[in-house]
């Protein structure tokens, strides 16, 4: 199909127009789908601001006569149908929704305030999942087909982006979005809601003034983020700190912070720069405190390098459901990177302090569960914590 072709594709609305405004409507679809400034010479998606300029001329030549407010939804519309996701780009306008689903053409889910939701909206066809996809990791010099039929990707507001293509997902595309809340939570308001204590709060407190170095463990959208941001502001102005990501999920408000940002191999897999890169750098930047906003793999050995060499008060975030389970994980971690397990518990147990485990509610209110200090082992037996802080009850 030629990039033309996948324009009025995407502009396609199903069903006769029947009113003059529908036509109206309809005849700003097809000029903008005739737009030659929307067709890129190889052919790849029209950008953001190209696609803006190419609706803003079809209303003005078409002359378009519509309230302010329907005027505006058109536009978003065409934007999202030429430069976005389409249908569920506007679920990631809806400040309550964190995570979109999308489980083929036919099902897409949410997750909003906590809860886990179907939608009503629909693809036409597994085609225009794969479509969608394609018109934002496109620009991105990430591609998704059969020789590539995965990819993992942040866009430029901040959300990532992961896509699976058939045959690995037999029902059809699949697609996750997370997105990253722009609001910064404060000790108080989480302390009014009952998310964190003040008694578990003043203690996470008092372990980043004494640089204890602090794990963040939870599920996926438990609020690990949320709690690193704000530990992270209690970090004084006379220390440097430098924060690796991913993506740029952490909004730092310490005085002197330097960020580093991973990058992923572009469409031919090369020029890929792994946290791991990122760690062993910022080891040759003066910092006080290194910050991982998440710990997947071998890069766990780097980081406790930095701690036995002097970083004190690395803070970093796990997945795992509890303090003692944080604990096996990042064992398990240190043992892929080839670190034998006496040798991997001991580091751990020299670098490790405070390990803070968040949770979800019955009713998905999320929280920390529990704040539990590393000990020292039994002889060479496993790594053991001591709880210094449990929540009774939701």
């Amino acid at each position: 199909m030629t990039a033309a072709a996948t324009v009025a594709a995407a502009l396609a609305v199903p069903g006769g127009a029947a009113s003059a405004g529908a036509l109206q409507v309809e005849r700003v679809r097809r000029r903008v789908a005739e737009d030659p400034q929307l067709v890129n010479r190889d052919g790849s998606a029209p950008v953001l601001a190209t696609v803006r300029s190419a609706v803003a001329r079809a209303v003005r030549e078409e002359g378009v006569l519509l309230p302010a407010a329907e005027l505006a939804a058109l536009v978003r519309d065409l934007v999202d149908a030429l430069a976005g996701l389409g249908p569920v780009q506007p679920l990631l306008r809806d400040p309550a929704v964190t995570d979109v689903m999308v489980n083929g053409a036919d099902e897409v889910w949410v997750e909003r305030d906590g809860v886990l939701q179907p939608t009503a909206i629909r693809f036409p066809d597994a085609a225009a999942v794969h479509a969608a996809v394609l018109r934002v990791v496109g620009p991105l010099g990430l591609r998704l087909d059969r020789a590539q039929p995965f990819v993992d990707a942040r866009l430029p507001d901040g959300s990532r982006l992961h896509a699976l293509l058939p045959p690995l997902a037999p029902g059809g595309p699949v697609v996750t979005l997370r997105k990253f809340a722009a609001v910064s939570h404060t000790w108080a308001a989480l302390a009014d809601t009952g998310a964190v204590p003040e008694p578990a709060a003043a203690m996470l407190r008092e372990a980043v003034a004494a640089r204890r170095a602090v794990v963040c463990c939870g599920r996926t959208g438990t609020g690990k983020t949320t709690l690193l941001n704000l530990l992270l502001g209690e970090v004084g102005a006379d220390e440097r700190v430098v924060v690796i990501e991913d993506a740029p999920e952490l909004r730092p408000r310490c005085p002197h912070v330097v960020r580093l940002e991973t990058r992923p191999p572009n469409a031919e897999g090369a020029g890929a720069v792994s946290v791991r890169d990122l760690v062993r750098q910022s080891l040759r930047m003066r910092p006080d405190r290194i910050v991982v906003g998440e710990v997947r793999g071998v890069e766990l050995v780097d980081v406790l390098q930095a701690l036995a060499t002097g970083h004190e008060g690395c803070m970093t975030t796990v997945h795992a459901r509890a303090a003692e389970e944080a604990l096996v994980r990042l064992e398990g971690m240190a043992l892929l990177a080839g670190l034998p397990l006496p040798a991997a518990r001991a580091q751990l147990e020299v670098g490790l302090d405070v390990v803070a485990a968040l949770g979800r509610g019955p009713d998905g209110r999320r929280g920390l569960v529990q704040v539990a200090e590393v000990t020292a082992r039994g002889g060479d037996g496993p790594l053991r914590v001591r709880e210094l802080w449990r929540r009774s009850a939701w």
